[in-house]
Formats: C-alpha cells, structure tokens, sequence
C-alpha cells in the first residue's frame, strides 16, 4: 500500500492526458483508415454513419446523430424542440454554460429549477415549482454521472405533455431501475470532449427513438439541407454542426473501451467509498435506489460546521498532496453568470430576456436553497479510468490525513 504518509505526492492519473485516457493502436489505426480515404467530411464517408448506427445500439435508441461538440448536441435538441420566441425550457442551476446558451439562442428563457443539495440534481419537485403556461419543455442533467430521479420527472412531464431533453454529457451509461439515461426522455445529449467517458477531444451525439425528433436534428446538425431528399433545400435557420471523419473514427474506437472505462470508474469509485466512510464532517456521493452512478468525478460533501474552513480549506490540502479537486465545482450558481445576470446576449438588445415574465427570471436566493447548500458543501475529485487501488488508497489517505489536520 502507498499512503499520504510514505511519500509526498502520487502522480495520480489524468483524463487530460494519455495518463488517464484509453488512447492506443485502435484509434491510430482508426486515423490511417481515414487518412488513406481522403474523405474526411462526413457528407461523403462512412465513419460517422456507423458511429450513429452503433451508437443508437449502444444507447438503445432507434436513431442517432453525430455533432462537433457537447454543447451543440444540446442545441439541436432544443432546436428540435423548436421553441417559440420567449417561451420556458426548465433547467438546473448547476450546470454548463453549453446547455443555457442553446436555450437563449433558440430565443426561449432558461428557467431555473432548484436541485437537491446531495445529488445536485432537478427533482420532480423543484421542477413542478416552474411550470407555467409558457413552459415548453424540461431539460434535466445526470450531473457527474448520478441519474436524476427519471419516474418520477417523466411521470410529471406526461401529466403536463411536455418533452423531456436528458444532458448525458456526464452519464455515459448511467442508469435509472435498469434504464440508460438518454433514452429516457425525448431527447438524450452527449459529449465526447476531453475529459468524458468517451473523448474525442470535442464532439457530442443526440439520440432519440422519436421519428419526428430524430429528423429534425440531422436537419439543424446539416444546415437545415435535406440530403438524400428528392427536392433538397436548406428548410430552416440552422447551422453547419457535423461532426468530421477523423473524429467519428476515433469515437468509433472509444465506444468499443466504454465498457471497460465505465466499469472501471465504478470499481474505484466504490473501494474509495468504502475506504473514506465514516471520516468526520465528510459524506460520499448520495445514489438513489435503482440508480447507476458511472463517475464522471467523484463528489465529496463537506461539513463546514465540523470541518473548519469547509470544501476550502480541505481542497486545499488534497491539491498540495496532488489531488487537483475542485471546491465548489461551478463556484456559483449559473444564473448568476453575467451572459445571464446582465442578459449579455445579442448586441444590447437583451433579447430573448425581454420577453420573459418577471418569474422566469426572479434569481431571488430563497428560491434555490439546495443549489447554494449544494455549492458551499461540493467538493469535487478527479476521476479516471486508469486508475488503479494504489490511487485510491493513495486519495483515501489524503482525505483522512487532511480531515485530521483541519480538526486537530
């Protein structure tokens, strides 16, 4: 065993470089493949087609669709969606600035629910407070991996007929009583950047076993052209979101390690569980029953009424033994990032906040008690699937020795 104790600093795998990543011969061999086509656009080749073939499989969806980005998968579903100019797409305060700004540039208001302060999730709840006559859809986030209480949310949007977006940047394999999150609601979103599940530097997927849904987002994705149609034209604003050749090989190669990465997240996530239960003023992650955590990072919740100075003061030891964590993950809550707070958007229009009803946009902190309990509590690890049990252990040694340090 290697602990705290016995050496300065264990170099801890990262999912910001090879360190921490599953990169090898397959996806260089992916490459070549590409390379020696010449083809690189995926209006002409076939990776991307089988990327959206296997992965609908993987996701258990009936159609999917590649894109250049997480945060543009989340704009072609809420252009599927097609909201109406000032019209309500309900989301979480703690999230990616990637998912409000689809919201806003579809002209519709982000509409903040709150979140449980242990799972960092919208809850069937928080969300019922927001509904209104202008609500025209309800976009969750499977944040770090923890699926959203899904019954109880679908069971809510069906009594309002309102459809659900499902943020997956986060989830990959996650699972709700024995459902993947994705294929839950109406629309599931992914990201292939960096330091998800699968990477690919940038890149996303949309997913959906909606006909209707599914055709509108290859639209929005192809700049609203219809390929393959018998009279194409370009049928509404939309911009040119593909995904390239390159990357559609290299994700072709990731999705074949999901398995293993996800598996392997899982597995020391829970040694370090099991390894730092019961240390004072710290509680591990919160997973409902039925629920499937696949690990994106690894969340502590510290007591700052036991542990003087809070996720601080306790990041701050875990980063000077090398444990880069990140107290507070998003520092504040998202609406009050000045694009929103100050309604930074098209030229000094404000638009489409101008339109909102003075609820949409009341950010009164009484309103969203769990959000901030959440972020002053939050403190959020580095996690890979390269790690190995001397990592953990390493980790769980810190934390103790640090807990220990900021009580004595």
């Amino acid at each position: 065993m290697i602990t705290a104790t016995e050496t300065s600093v264990l170099p801890l795998p990262t999912d910001q470089d090879i360190s921490g990543r599953t990169f090898g011969n397959e996806e260089i061999a992916a490459i070549t493949k590409v390379l020696s086509t010449g083809v690189l656009t995926s209006t002409k080749g076939e990776f991307t087609k089988q990327l959206e073939i296997q992965f609908a499989k993987y996701m258990d969806s009936l159609h999917s669709h590649a894109c250049s980005s997480g945060s543009s998968s989340l704009h072609t579903a809420v252009a599927a969606i097609n909201p109406e100019p000032g019209e309500e797409i309900i989301t979480t305060s703690i999230t990616d600035m990637g998912a409000l700004s689809s919201i806003i540039y579809q002209g519709a208001i982000p509409r903040f629910a709150d979140v449980d302060p242990r799972t960092y999730n919208v809850t069937a709840a928080t969300i019922e407070r927001c509904i209104s006559p202008r609500t025209r859809a309800i976009m969750v986030t499977h944040l770090f991996g923890n699926p959203c209480e899904m019954n109880a949310i679908l069971a809510l949007a069906a009594k309002h007929h309102l459809p659900i977006i499902e943020d997956c940047a986060q989830a990959f394999l996650s699972e709700h009583h024995g459902r993947l999150v994705g294929s839950l609601g109406d629309i599931g979103c992914f990201s292939l950047q960096q330091g998800k599940h699968i990477s690919t530097g940038e890149g996303g997927m949309v997913v959906s076993s909606n006909p209707e849904l599914a055709r509108r987002m290859f639209l929005f994705i192809n700049k609203a052209w219809g390929y393959g149609d018998s009279n194409p034209d370009h049928y509404f604003l939309a911009p040119n979101y593909r995904m390239n050749e390159l990357t559609s090989a290299v994700a072709l190669a990731q999705l074949d390690k999901l398995d293993f990465s996800v598996h392997s997240r899982i597995k020391t996530a829970n040694q370090l569980t099991s390894m730092i239960s019961g240390t004072e003023g710290v509680l591990t992650p919160t997973i409902h029953v039925g629920n499937k955590h696949t690990y994106w990072k690894y969340c502590l919740d510290v007591d700052s009424n036991v542990i003087p100075g809070g996720t601080v003061a306790l990041g701050k030891l875990l980063k000077d033994k090398g444990v880069f964590c990140g107290p507070r993950y998003i520092q504040k809550p998202a609406f009050q990032c000045q694009v929103i707070r100050d309604q930074k958007t098209f030229g000094n229009s404000r638009f489409p906040f101008t339109l909102a009803a003075p609820e949409a946009v009341d950010y009164s902190p009484e309103l969203f008690p769990g959000t901030f309990e959440a972020l002053s509590r939050i403190l959020v690890l580095p996690w890979s699937e390269r790690y190995e049990t001397k990592h953990v252990e390493y980790i769980a040694e810190t934390i103790r020795n640090s807990v220990q340090t900021l009580l004595a």
